[in-house]
């Protein structure tokens, strides 16, 4: 089986991982206690291995992916870096190596390859070495496509009619990352895997049209809480699924991932576990309706609030100004700042900076607001603010949000922790925390800053 994102089970609201990324210089991490993916498939007799991006956290041992349920893992650490020389930088002076063979760097493995076609040569090399007759999961997290933009020049050479070099580079990117997928499957094929394989392809988050990416024609980019900024490209390839060719339109969310994997390879779901996630293989494989009717995007309680925000606003029942999105059915509510909220054509022919843009998308009705009601499976693009039209969706929908952050628990973002510098670590990006007293100190720090942040659970809900 090949690759999940992030391999979590519980939306981020019940990991404290609900207030933007996991910085690599904060002592944070996916929390210990969460049953992962590849634990839960090593219980049912699998083989896990992980290739590419962490991106959970690393302040301490416990986090890396080999003490959370890989039997291996190689790749970064990090969210992004150098695709060829595997170095990231944080600031000035805070840079380091990001490149792991289990739990040490993997300097002797270092050979300035591009990432995208290391990795794949990696995940290769571990279909080979396995035996296909006994299960396997491998979770394969490419860099591409990340900035910073870089590809091998034969990648470019066919995109020289495309004048925006973000562009050119971008589109050069997804084909390098298109030929790895092609020869990743030409292996399950030539070592006995594709017949009994499930491949799930994901991206997790919609593009940044800052640096070549796409969303057009939906609103929105990367970070924000419009469809062009949590819609993700994906589909599930195997012989496996019973309807061939067909496009699944249920909502899905990236929790859902869990209980289906798990339950398709005859793995156990603990009734403690509390899942988040639904098994939607039956919704994906035969078209059946999914038991999937919503999904809480977020609520960002630390996000920066909206100034127009108002209990008022929210009929007295929630404070919009809190960064907030649900979609229920056919609906979509947001509350408070939800990001950059434009449509941006593709930038492709137009070599013009966005603010000098040719077109004439940009809105300004939505200044000042706080709160807005989408018809999704009409008006995917967001455009028509069914809100006033509809009070009485509205208040069921900001009663589901009340009812969601009332099982919301602290946000863990703490501060940054200078011990985290590579200078202090042979100059690589690893585990710092060295004892529980470290731990104890970061518990104490994170409450202090989320109280001051202003954040009371009870006031919101």
């Amino acid at each position: 089986m090949q690759p999940v994102q992030e391999p979590v089970n519980d939306r981020q609201i019940h990991t404290g991982l609900q207030h933007s990324i996991i910085r690599a210089t904060q002592p944070n991490c996916l929390p210990l206690d969460n049953v992962t993916l590849p634990q839960k498939l090593k219980q049912a007799g699998y083989s896990t291995h992980m290739v590419g991006k962490w991106h959970l956290g690393f302040y301490k041992r416990g986090c890396l992916p080999t003490r959370r349920g890989f039997d291996s893992f190689f790749g970064s650490l990090l969210g992004s870096g150098d695709y060829y020389s595997h170095y990231k930088c944080e600031g000035p002076g805070v840079c380091g190596y990001d490149l792991y063979e289990g739990e040490e760097a993997a300097w002797e493995q270092d050979r300035g390859l591009y990432s995208t076609l290391m990795y794949t040569q990696k995940a290769i090399r571990i279909l080979a070495n396995h035996n296909p007759s006994k299960p396997l999961f491998l979770y394969l997290a490419y860099q591409a496509v990340h900035s910073p933009l870089q590809v091998p020049t034969r990648y470019l050479e066919r995109y020289k009619g495309i004048v925006n070099p973000h562009r050119r580079k971008y589109a050069a990117m997804v084909s390098c990352l298109d030929e790895a997928i092609r020869n990743l499957t030409l292996a399950l094929k030539r070592y006995h895997y594709y017949d009994n394989t499930v491949i799930v392809y994901s991206s997790d988050n919609g593009g940044q049209p800052l640096v070549g990416g796409s969303n057009w024609p939906l609103r929105g980019s990367k970070a924000t809480l419009w469809e062009g900024g949590i819609r993700a490209v994906g589909f599930v390839h195997s012989p496996l699924l019973v309807k061939k060719g067909t496009k699944c339109r249920s909502l899905v969310h990236i929790t859902d991932w869990f209980p289906t994997l798990v339950t398709l390879g005859e793995g156990t779901l603990d009734e403690n576990l509390n899942l988040d996630g639904y098994d939607v293989w039956e919704a994906i494989s035969e078209g059946l309706p999914s038991p999937r009717q919503d999904i809480l995007h977020n609520i960002d309680p630390i996000y920066v609030k909206a100034k127009n925000g108002s209990w008022k606003a929210g009929y007295g029942l929630w404070n919009t100004a809190v960064q907030a999105a649900l979609r229920v059915g056919h609906w979509k509510l947001l509350t408070g700042v939800p990001g950059y909220s434009d449509w941006v054509p593709p930038q492709t022919f137009n070599t013009q900076r966005l603010t000098l843009r040719w077109h004439n998308e940009r809105v300004r009705w939505d200044r000042g607001k706080s709160l807005w009601l989408f018809n999704i499976t009409s008006d995917p693009y967001e455009r028509v603010d069914l809100s006033q039209r509809y009070p009485h969706v509205v208040k069921k929908m900001l009663m589901r949000l009340v009812q969601y952050n009332k099982t919301a628990v602290r946000v863990r973002y703490p501060a940054k922790d200078l011990r985290s510098n590579p200078q202090y670590n042979g100059g690589v990006w690893g585990p710092w925390y060295k004892d529980e007293i470290g731990d104890r100190y970061n518990n104490l720090l994170t409450n202090h800053l989320t109280s001051r942040e202003g954040w009371n659970r009870k006031s919101q809900g």
